[in-house]
């Protein structure tokens, strides 16, 4: 097993690595490419950014990543961008210099993640159709203060890149996996949905990783050692993101950021909480798919597509099988994933015009942040009485789950205060929360209570999100 890939239009070949070592390890060890730094490793500082190219066309589509949870395979064929990449004979790029003299650095540590993240969105990389704010919202500083650091990037927001070099060396590289062995672990890559059945079917309980956002931590922060990983991230006919008046349908190698603005057309609200998922950088590794796949109880896409209607298609030995997304989860750390399967693709419905959506999460730190509590709301109101509803929490339980008895108050009901009242108080039969660092079972109960009424608040003109109200 060797890895190749692209850093600076030179091709570099690592013989045998480390399945689960990550990118960042090899740059600062065997590189000494020490710039990129090891803040949290988990993905939350961004401190360790980096650019991965792929060839697209004639031309090279980078994203910004976390070099920190990205195991060093999976940058196998694509090509690689450091800080290091940006100064040429000795002089800062434009944008390291407006970092420099506009007062944008003090320590420095983080620095170089900021660049990063900066320098992808003026090259045009994937998400660099938001704001600076957005694009820099998973990169953390805790001595300059984000002011100049936004203004470094507004300033400097278009950047020319000649990707001619690292063009023509992704091209010889060619298209082929990088499986193999490293000791006693096995690292498969398929090309396609066919090569993962099969190799599922030899390995069923072999770990499959997406985006490595979660397995990743399992690594640097649980210290697993994990034996037989499959990776999905180039399965292309996994890729797809397929749009139609029913709804949209999602591959299970499609990233969060790349689904992003197909989900924000299904809805508004949908498009606002992928916006806070994660950091740009975990949006731009984590697929929509794999957050469900991993059954995480505070997962924030699953409950917001549960009150959609969600259904999820799964593929295995026996064939293909489509089953409710709200069917997927069983318990705390099991779901209805049989031996040798693997999630093929979700379909999220299109809610109708006589459909109220509302979509909140609570998180302490707004941004890039893991959710307190989240709840989802789909209200079907016909000439004023409840016809149908939709209900879905997150953080409340084992699983993201619906609440029956909130719905059951609901629906037949005017659409009135009373009512949403009614079904507030039934939420104390759906849910009996935990308490953890996040919040307290006192909390979660009222503040999934809250959420509910905000559908209403939000129903008649009032502005519910902290973002819409001045103080």
């Amino acid at each position: 097993m060797a890895v190749r890939f692209v850093l600076d239009g030179q091709v570099v070949e690592i013989a045998e690595p480390d399945p689960t070592g990550t990118v960042l390890d090899y740059l600062r060890g065997a590189l000494r490419r020490t710039g990129t730094k090891e803040g949290c490793a988990e993905g939350d500082c961004g401190a360790c950014t980096v650019l991965v190219g792929e060839a697209a066309g004639e031309c090279v589509a980078w994203r910004a990543v976390n070099a920190c949870i990205l195991f060093l395979p999976m940058i196998h064929g694509k090509a690689l961008m450091t800080v290091e990449s940006l100064a040429q004979g000795g002089e800062l790029n434009p944008l390291q210099a407006c970092m420099a003299g506009n007062g944008a650095s003090q320590c420095g540590f983080c620095t170089p993640g900021f660049v990063m993240s900066l320098h992808g969105r003026a090259i045009g990389a994937l998400g660099s159709e938001l704001p600076v704010a957005d694009v820099i919202a998973g990169n953390l500083c805790r001595c300059t203060g984000y002011g100049p650091i936004v203004e470094a990037g507004e300033k400097v927001a278009c950047l020319a890149q000649d990707d001619s070099a690292t063009l023509a060396a992704l091209r010889a590289l060619g298209a082929d996996g990088a499986s193999g062995t490293f000791g006693d672990r096995l690292w498969f890559a398929p090309r396609s949905s066919d090569e993962l059945a099969a190799v599922l079917a030899e390995y069923p309980q072999a770990r499959i990783v997406a985006g490595a956002t979660d397995v990743g931590l399992w690594v640097t922060k649980g210290l697993r050692d994990l034996d037989t990983l499959v990776f999905i991230g180039d399965v292309a006919d996994l890729k797809a993101i397929e749009e139609s008046d029913a709804g949209v349908r999602l591959g299970a190698g499609v990233r969060y950021a790349e689904a992003h603005p197909a989900l924000s057309r299904l809805h508004p609200d949908l498009g606002e909480l992928v916006r806070r998922i994660g950091g740009l950088q975990v949006r731009n590794s984590a697929t929509v798919c794999g957050n469900i796949a991993n059954g995480s109880p505070i997962g924030d896409g699953p409950p917001a597509l549960i009150a959609l209607g969600a259904e999820l298609t799964l593929r295995g030995l026996e064939g293909r099988r489509t089953i409710a997304l709200e069917d997927y989860f069983l318990n705390y750390g099991k779901q209805d994933r049989r031996a040798g399967e693997f999630v093929e693709s979700a379909f999220v419905p299109r809610p109708d015009a006589a459909t109220r959506v509302h979509i909140s999460k609570l998180s302490r730190r707004f941004d890039s942040d893991i959710t307190a509590v989240l709840g989802a709301f789909a209200l079907t109101v016909d000439q004023g009485t409840i016809v149908a509803a939709r209900v879905a929490f997150g953080g409340m339980a084992a699983t993201p789950r619906r609440a029956p008895a909130c719905e059951a108050a609901l629906i037949g009901q005017p659409f009135e205060e009373t009512t949403i009242a009614s079904a507030a108080a039934a939420l104390g039969e759906d849910f009996a929360p935990l308490t953890d660092v996040r919040g307290s079972a006192a909390y979660r109960i009222e503040a999934a209570r809250a959420l509910l009424w905000r559908l209403w608040h939000r129903e008649q003109g009032v502005p519910v999100s902290v973002l819409e109200i001045a103080g």
